[in-house]
């Protein structure tokens, strides 16, 4: 099964419902990016901060989730390429700590 089919797949499940809603209620449903700003904006979008078409592995990790306006959701992607913005990659920036210990998590399994 072709990657793209495999994350529709997630996004269609029970568990990616009752994560989605659990990562909303963490984050007062309230947009994330505009916190740090100090706006408040509704959070209606669950963003998944290393995409999960490369990282299907990071699909439920709560530190790979953060709940976004809709607006701003659209700002983390290039709509036309597929590619994560600049401001995706910031916010893959701050999460890096994170990323690395799954990393090295993930290695030591394989071996």
């Amino acid at each position: 099964m072709g990657r793209k089919k495999v994350v529709k797949r997630i996004y269609k499940t029970r568990r990616w419902e009752k994560k989605r809603a659990w990562i909303l209620k963490r984050d007062g449903y309230k947009c994330r990016h505009s916190k740090r700003y100090g706006r408040t904006v509704p959070a209606d979008t669950v963003h998944h901060i290393y995409p999960v078409e490369q990282y299907p592995e990071l699909a439920f990790v709560n530190w790979n989730l953060i709940s976004l306006s809709a607006g701003v959701h659209n700002k983390m992607h290039d709509r036309m390429t597929g590619e994560t913005t600049e401001l995706g990659k910031q916010w893959q920036e701050r999460r890096r700590t994170e990323f690395e210990r799954w990393v090295k998590e993930k290695e030591k399994k394989e071996c």
